[in-house]
């Protein structure tokens, strides 16, 4: 079992959106490409944004999602 559900992902992520913007994910489609580029950017040597002990790169940018130390942004945001 995956913890935190993609459901709940979705709603942190989402927590805190105005009601008149759309939503930043909509679905786990958004959730599974941004935790692949952050796990692929501590592949890469970054430095893990929670406190990791002996756990793999996936797990790590799920946690740094879930704790809000990554940020999805809209797309016209993006560099």
């Amino acid at each position: 079992m995956i913890h935190p559900s993609y459901k709940e992902l979705i709603e942190v992520i989402n927590n805190g959106q105005d009601m008149d913007e759309a939503p930043l994910v909509t679905s786990r489609y958004s959730i599974v490409l941004a935790t692949s580029k952050r796990a692929r950017q501590l592949i890469a040597g970054a430095e893990p944004l929670v406190k990791t002990r002996g756990k793999k790169a996936l797990s790590v940018a799920v946690d740094e999602l879930y704790k809000g130390k990554v940020n999805i942004l809209p797309s016209e945001e993006e560099e």
